[in-house]
Order: structure tokens, then C-alpha cells, then sequence
């Protein structure tokens, strides 16, 4: 038994091995897979697949404390049309490593599961296999008891033989996938797995990335927003100060002219008093000027 099976035994069991969805066209299809922790250490695990836009992994990673189990459901989505036969090339792939003990899901990161990163990871692939749905029995009434129509019978197992139950896998491929020798084939798919993550709406590490783009979108847009009402409060303080400048010498003007309009009614008082005693004053002289004529006119009489 190679180290890499042994480990695998060690640390998680898986159940069952491969996913069983049973496939209707236009419907959405589940299944459950469960890990169990043999060790007695924490143990991270992830989910992989080479379908990431075909399927919905929730969770996706997490943390097995020793012995205990963990559920993750599997959903295919709803496919247009059936594959032909049945068959379906997608797998998945369970990694799973040990981790320091008391580790969360938050301290998971991408680099546990990298090869290069010095740790022993252990991975199985998971095939999937797809069934058809059951079709609803006839039943006829025959001597008074309900029977199922042959017909319906016969129908059932062409669905079965159809659906890849039956069609066991050659045992040399059955012996490949269980002690991890793939053809060419094989290989490059699980370089696909290990290349693309499942992207399921569920996706935890997808979330935590789209939740970060709308943190800095939010932080980008509130910090725009911050300065576009720095502007408007900048520029709303110059306007108040605009208008009160504007006020202010508007209020110095209207002085300005009362001060003017006093001035000019003043002037035209001090106009109208120099007349008036102008007018006082040259009366008596023309007074006195007549009245000396008179007197001369009056002598130069009485000389005659």
C-alpha cells in the first residue's frame, strides 16, 4: 500500500466515493459527501473541480476537528440537455492536509494546499456518476390486484443499463483510479482541478474575494464621495462669504448715499438761507439809494 493511500486512510474517510446526481433536464440535482477525521489532529480540507460554472459547493474548505465528521453538499446545476449516455467526464478533487491544532476556517488560506508549499497534502479524486430518475409505474388491475405494466418494467431497466448503474467501469480503470495511476488523460484533468477552483454561489474563498472588491469599491466610492462634498462645502463657503461681502458693501453703499443725500440737503439749506439774506440785506440799499434821488430831486427843487 503506497504512503499516500495510507495517509489518506490516516486522515480523512470519505463516503461515498464518487457523486451520484440523479439527472433531469432544466432541474437541479444534489448530493451529499461526508469526511471523517481519523487522526487526532485538525485537519483542513478543499474542494476542487474541473467543472467550476457547472456545480455549487457548499462548504468548499474547512476544518475537521479529530475524529469528527464534516457534510459538504454538492449541487448541479440545471442543464440544458443530457450528456450522451449518460456519461460524465467531470471529477472533483478532496485535498486535505494537517493543520496546527485549534485552527479555524478563517485561517485557511490557498497556500496550505499548494505543493510547492512544504507540506504533505493528501488528495482524492471523486468521479461523478449520473442516474436517471425513476419513472412513475402503470399500474394495471389484473385478477383485482394493481401490477406494474410490463412495459413500464422493461422501460425501467433500459433507463438503468442507460443511466451507467449497470456499466461498471473495466476492473483495470476501477484499480487505476483506486491507487491514483491515471492515463494521459486523467492527468491533464487533474491538472485542470488543480488549476480552477469550484466557483459555486457558495463559494467561501469566492465570497471573501467579491467581498473585498466591494469593500474597495465601497471605500473608493465613499472616498469620491467625500471629496466631491469637501468641494461642495468648500465652494458653498465661498459663496457665503461672497455674499457676505456682497452684503457688507451693499450695506456701506446705502450709507455712502445717505450720507450723500445729507450732505446734499444740508447744502441746499445753507443755499437757501444765503438767498434769503442776500435778499434782506440788498433791500434796505435800494431803500436808501431811492430816497437820496428823492432828496436831491427835492433840493435841487427848492434851489429853483
Amino acid at each position: 500500500m503506497s504512503t499516500s493511500k495510507v495517509m489518506s486512510t490516516e486522515i480523512l474517510e470519505i463516503q461515498p466515493q464518487e457523486l451520484k446526481f440523479t439527472f433531469e433536464v432544466k432541474k437541479q440535482s444534489s448530493c451529499s459527501i461526508r469526511l471523517g477525521n481519523n487522526s487526532d489532529q485538525y485537519v483542513a480540507f478543499k474542494v476542487k473541480t474541473t467543472s467550476p460554472k457547472k456545480y455549487c459547493v457548499r462548504p468548499n474548505t474547512g476544518v475537521i476537528k479529530p475524529k469528527m465528521t464534516c457534510d459538504f453538499t454538492v449541487t448541479m446545476q440545471a442543464q440544458r440537455a443530457a450528456p450522451p449516455d449518460m456519461q460524465c467526464k467531470d471529477k472533483f478533487l478532496i485535498q486535505s492536509t494537517v493543520i496546527p491544532f485549534g485552527s479555524t476556517e478563517e485561517d485557511i488560506t490557498s497556500d496550505m494546499f499548494a505543493k510547492d508549499s512544504g507540506k504533505y497534502i493528501v488528495e482524492k479524486k471523486l468521479r461523478v456518476i449520473l442516474t436517471a430518475p425513476p419513472p412513475s409505474p402503470i399500474l394495471l388491475p389484473i385478477n383485482g390486484v394493481l401490477k406494474q405494466d410490463p412495459s413500464c418494467e422493461a422501460s425501467m431497466q433500459k433507463d438503468i443499463v442507460r443511466s451507467g448503474v449497470e456499466n461498471i467501469p473495466p476492473p483495470q480503470r476501477v484499480d487505476e483510479d483506486v491507487k491514483g495511476i491515471e492515463t494521459a488523460e486523467d492527468m491533464d484533468e487533474l491538472r485542470a482541478v488543480d488549476f480552477v477552483d469550484s466557483r459555486p454561489v457558495y463559494n467561501v474563498e469566492e465570497l471573501k474575494v467579491e467581498k473585498n472588491d466591494v469593500e474597495l469599491n465601497l471605500a473608493k466610492d465613499f472616498e469620491d464621495l467625500k471629496l466631491k462634498l469637501n468641494v461642495m462645502d468648500s465652494t458653498l463657503r465661498e459663496a457665503e462669504f461672497t455674499i457676505m461681502k456682497l452684503t457688507e458693501e451693499r450695506r456701506m453703499t446705502n450709507l455712502e448715499k445717505d450720507r450723500l443725500k445729507h450732505e446734499l440737503a444740508s447744502m441746499q439749506e445753507m443755499l437757501r438761507k444765503n438767498s434769503v439774506k442776500r435778499t434782506q440785506v440788498g433791500f434796505p440799499l435800494l431803500y436808501v439809494c431811492m430816497v437820496a434821488l428823492v432828496s436831491v430831486a427835492l433840493g435841487y427843487l427848492m434851489h429853483l
